[in-house]
């Protein structure tokens, strides 16, 4: 009998398909433009649900400093990316009088293309949640949104609004403050995808606390690889993954000696994955390893309102792949949109891919 999925896995597939169906609303909506040449050179690089949550929603129009607005997102805004994409200004404060005034305390402030993507994504957000209260059911979406607020309840308080950008060796970063848990009447007015973010990224840190590799290349790409040897073109069918992505995350682990990457001239059919004895180690360690940090999530939360949340997760996620998850129901990209082009996935990701590219939640 197959071990039941992570508790992490299931969160993830939930959040990603959240955010994949509300950018695919965001992109059919609102100017913008892509790397394949779509769009007017004028318009906004195309940005992602977790660039809203993370950084757009608490710029205002009259500005906020880089220090505050670290501060308010409770982790490290892409700022710097959101200024090249259209989306923000940043420079010092016209008022501040000194000749160099430190960066902390320039000032960032929206765009008009910038104040147009505040406005759509807000609404496009409670939209997307109402759809899922259509197809799944009022009562499906509420049992989630309570076991949810239930395990929120025994988290540090402080976690951002989306799952952070992930640093070096793809490593997630909680906040540096951290207070006291959220409160009932504060859990329940967030949103669905926070509530899926705040509480993966709970697990996720209590998981890396003590773990030699990040869950994103654990979830991702250990988890797939074979041990005799893994064609590194197969790796993005099977991981629901972007090929940059994966290139980061091998780099990472060849680098650590965890896996050794055969160039195209030596294996005749591309590129190859072979797991190395420490590798193979830490493959058949990690889920071990995330059991016991669910455990301890589980034992703060009560086996009655775990039970819940896994099952809620459960009838959602299935095992997240395109022919056994409802989930894919609502992830059918429109013709024009930049995921028409390329080849569907059949899987979703096991642990959202969350890079500077944009914030897409597969490392697109």
């Amino acid at each position: 009998m197959a071990r039941p999925l992570p508790l992490s896995t299931l969160l993830s597939f939930t959040l990603v398909a959240f955010t994949i169906e509300f950018d695919n609303e965001v992109e059919h909506r609102l100017p913008h433009r892509t790397s394949d040449g779509g769009g007017p050179a004028s318009a906004p690089w195309l940005i992602s649900m977790a660039m809203y949550f993370n950084f757009l929603q608490f710029v205002p129009e009259q500005g906020i400093t880089v220090r505050e607005l670290e501060r308010q997102t409770a982790t490290r805004p892409n700022w710097d990316g959101m200024r090249r994409w259209g989306y923000v200004f940043l420079a010092p404060d016209p008022k501040d009088l000194r000749p160099r005034p430190p960066q902390a305390e320039w000032l960032v402030r929206t765009t008009a293309q910038g104040r147009v993507f505040q406005e759509g994504m807000r609404r496009v957000l409670p939209e997307i949640e109402q759809r899922w209260r259509e197809r799944f059911g009022d009562a499906a979406i509420e049992s989630l949104r309570r076991g949810l607020i239930a395990m929120l309840r025994t988290l540090p308080g402080g976690l951002p609004d989306c799952m952070p950008i992930l640093h070096y060796g793809l490593t997630s970063e909680g906040p540096k403050e951290r207070g006291d848990p959220a409160s009932e009447s504060e859990c329940g007015d967030l949103a669905l995808p926070v509530l899926l973010a705040r509480v993966l990224l709970g697990l996720t840190l209590e998981f890396e606390q003590d773990a030699q590799m990040s869950l994103a290349i654990c979830s991702n790409i250990v988890r797939v690889l074979d041990p005799d040897e893994t064609l590194v073109r197969h790796i993005p069918a099977l991981s629901g993954v972007s090929k940059d992505a994966i290139a980061m995350a091998l780099g990472f682990l060849e680098k650590r000696g965890f896996v050794e990457v055969v160039s195209q001239e030596q294996a005749r059919r591309g590129r190859m994955v072979l797991l190395t004895s420490a590798g193979i180690q830490m493959q058949r360690d990690y889920p071990l390893r995330l059991r016991i940090a669910e455990e301890r999530c589980k034992a703060r939360m009560g086996p009655e309102a775990s039970s819940a949340l896994r099952g809620a997760l459960e009838s959602l996620g299935g095992d997240g792949t395109r022919e056994g998850s409802p989930l894919f129901q609502g992830l059918d990209p429109r013709p024009e949109g930049w995921r028409a082009k390329v080849r569907p996935p059949s899987t979703l990701p096991h642990f959202p891919m969350v890079l500077h590219r944009g914030g897409f939640p597969d490392g697109s």
